[in-house]
């Protein structure tokens, strides 16, 4: 496959589906979800992206520990029949799971025996494409489902029959617009970003209320006239900016306050929109009720490297230094793991060191601002090196905290860098805007390179590596989820295998061979006495991509990683 072919790859046709529940029965006795149950959530129950507002992606359960995890098993199976990359965690509310896929389909399975209730088909257009035709999940809020589409709405379905409530456009697919991200529900509000940065989209996050789907605020991550931060952009080139928001933030419900990050700039090369570019590849700090701005961090100014920091910063008490800090840590997409603080009015720099190679910072001034090295930052018309790739020193994939051992698990990519030459060329609405040739986009791994992925373990208060293992042969691509039993879960390998570590020490404990790849989330949850681990198998998009450009056509190891999509279900042997 060339380049070029592996980057439209990602631009999926899809064929009509109705838009339809298809009944098998209805769920009986579900349980409303309110704003109570979100902030604080039954440790057997798994209803948020990574669980909690706070993001951490910690499960309380600890039957399934490090001393019986090896007794792990199947327990049941589901096809979900759907191929391409599926994302999203299985959402577990008192033993009813929502799972989505690609193709804008969510299912209704029995938590305990895996057994079907209903199934939504969205419509798409048979004209939509795009580079990550994916979903991550559905929000809950009382009685409904919201999910966002790739054809750039917003639905709520109700929970009990997958029947349409209510149906929202949210913009235009037809100007590269779409959506794959779970909604963040807060206080009945149905909160959700935009993909399309590689479209020359202006970013935005819009909030709808719960009830009937009307806009209730949107505020774009790029500031028009007037606002603060506009001075950051010259002339027009905020209209297009990129700076997209495609994945679920995280909430702090003591200071009502979400924390959401931002995408890159667009296009890819920085002297195509000189200054700072506010607030592209940064966190920023809203007001649920209004959308207001509080505050904000960029991570890195003028990107050029395609280092979207869209994964939201986890909320977490750190003791540092003989003090605690309500702390934002984000092990970013441009190699660095910050840590910042979180108060009412400002996002202040704590912390910042690479947790991979990178040959792109010089450092890090006293004010968080990373210093460039100019000699691997892309310009146009000249062919620029950077380490890492662009998929960065962790892509979206979601790190998770251990509330037990006070660490906090990345799944990293090492020793994989890249290369293009910028160039200056017209935005024309709804086709891929990269500022530069999809054929010169140049993926190499390092000379001497033993291995690829890593799983790493930080100490946030120290700045400490505790433990990593690697992968010798495999990207890492999937999230991380931990749990009171000192575990550690995470798949996104191309040897298609789940596996269990042990949280303190790194040990692999266990693993199990599935169908597919897995790019999807892990969760935990318990019926009836019994803790179960549950995750998506199904292999595709950006894992998929990477083992095509870097792994089989640079590095020649070849993986043959079929895809379609199966939810795995695993508890301890009886």
């Amino acid at each position: 496959m060339t380049r070029k072919q592996w980057l439209l790859s990602g631009f999926v046709a899809f064929t009509c589906l109705a838009s339809t529940a298809a009944i098998a029965g209805p769920i009986e006795n579900y349980s409303p979800v309110t704003a109570q149950r979100l902030e604080n959530p039954e440790p057997k129950n798994w209803m948020l992206y990574r669980r909690t507002y706070d993001g951490q992606g910690y499960s309380p359960l600890d039957q399934i520990n490090t001393s019986n995890v090896k007794n792990l098993t199947p327990v049941w199976t589901f096809a979900t029949g759907v191929v391409e990359g599926h994302q999203a965690p299985p959402i577990v509310n008192n033993g009813a799971m929502f799972v989505t896929t690609p193709m804008g389909q969510v299912i209704a399975l029995n938590a305990k025996t895996g057994d079907e209730y209903w199934r939504y088909k969205r419509q798409l257009p048979d004209d939509l494409f795009q580079l990550h035709p994916t979903n991550r999940g559905v929000g809950l809020w009382e009685d409904k489902l919201y999910l966002a589409t790739t054809d750039d709405h917003v639905v709520a379905l109700d929970a009990k029959t997958g029947k349409v409530v209510w149906d929202t456009k949210v913009q235009d697919y037809r100007k590269g617009q779409y959506l794959t991200l779970m909604p963040l529900i807060v206080d009945g509000k149905v909160i959700v970003g935009g993909s399309g940065g590689e479209f020359g989209v202006r970013g935005y996050i819009v909030a709808y209320d719960a009830k009937d789907g009307k806009e209730l605020w949107r505020t774009y991550t790029i500031p028009g006239e007037g606002e603060p931060g506009h001075d950051t952009w010259q002339g027009d080139d905020w209209k297009n900016g990129g700076g997209s928001a495609w994945m679920t933030g995280n909430y702090d419900k003591e200071t009502k306050t979400i924390y959401w990050g931002v995408g890159n700039a667009a296009p890819w090369p920085g002297e195509t929109h000189p200054g700072d570019n506010l607030y592209t590849a940064s966190v920023l700090a809203l007001d649920p009720d209004t959308g207001k701005i509080k505050a904000y961090h960029q991570y890195h100014q003028n990107d050029s490297w395609d280092w979207d920091e869209v994964e939201a910063p986890m909320l977490i008490d750190l003791q540092r230094n003989g003090r605690t800090i309500k702390s934002l840590v984000h092990p970013g997409r441009d190699a660095i793991f910050w840590v910042l603080e979180r108060t009412p009015t400002r996002i202040n720099y704590v912390a910042g060191w690479p947790f991979v190679y990178t040959d792109v910072w010089k450092g890090i001034d006293e004010t968080g601002k990373p210093i460039v090295d100019p000699a691997h930052k892309p310009v146009i018309g000249k062919r620029v090196e950077f380490c890492p790739s662009l998929w960065g020193g962790k892509d979206w994939p979601s790190a998770a905290y251990s509330q037990r051992t006070g660490l906090v698990y990345v799944p990293a990519n090492e020793n994989f860098c890249g290369g293009f030459t910028g160039e200056n060329v017209p935005l024309k609405p709804g086709e891929l805007w990269l500022g530069t040739k999809p054929e010169d986009i140049g993926l190499k791994t390092k000379p001497g390179a033993d291995h690829f992925g890593e799983l790493q373990a930080w100490d946030p208060a120290t700045g400490k590596k505790v433990w990593q293992h690697d992968f010798p042969k495999s990207q890492l691509f999937g999230s991380v989820t931990a749990t009171a039993g000192d575990l550690v879960f995470v798949g996104g390998t191309n040897d298609r295998n789940f596996r269990a570590f042990h949280a303190k020490t790194g040990e692999l404990l266990w693993e199990q061979k599935t169908n597919s790849g897995i790019v999807g989330m892990p969760v935990s949850y318990e019926i009836d006495g019994t803790q179960y681990i549950a995750i998506q198998s199904g292999w595709g998009v950006d894992a998929q991509r990477i083992q095509d450009a870097l792994v089989t056509n640079n590095i020649g190891i070849e993986a043959n990683v079929p895809q379609g999509g199966v939810v795995w279900v695993f508890a301890l042997k009886k």
